[in-house]
């Protein structure tokens, strides 16, 4: 009998074994699992951080244009008062040549 209970404690001990080893498997697997998982997560966030930068930095160049835009507003605006002034000088200019030439006469 103590043959038998020794080959049958040394069956439990070889299950318990196998079962330890599998056990052992499945949470090695679940650690990549969670490394794999870690890692996308991380190279998410790098997308997400480099995305709002790239988005900071487009709304800073939208404000500039914004700013360029009003300057040129006022420049046309500018333009504008200047070519009506010249405008005006030209049609004053024919005028004094029309005087200029009837004092001539």
């Amino acid at each position: 009998m103590a043959s038998a209970s020794s080959t049958s404690a040394r069956s439990l001990f070889a299950e318990s074994k196998s079962r330890l080893a599998d056990r052992v498997q499945v949470n090695v697997n679940n650690i990549a699992s969670v490394a794999r998982q870690i890692s996308r997560g991380s190279r998410a966030s790098e997308a997400v951080v480099h995305s709002a930068k790239a988005f900071c930095q487009q709304e800073q160049a939208v404000a500039n244009s914004e700013d360029n835009l009003k300057k040129m507003t006022l420049a046309v605006a500018h333009l504008g008062y200047q070519y009506e002034a010249i405008n005006k000088n030209c049609m004053l200019l024919e005028d004094v040549k029309e005087q200029v030439r009837a004092m001539q006469r």
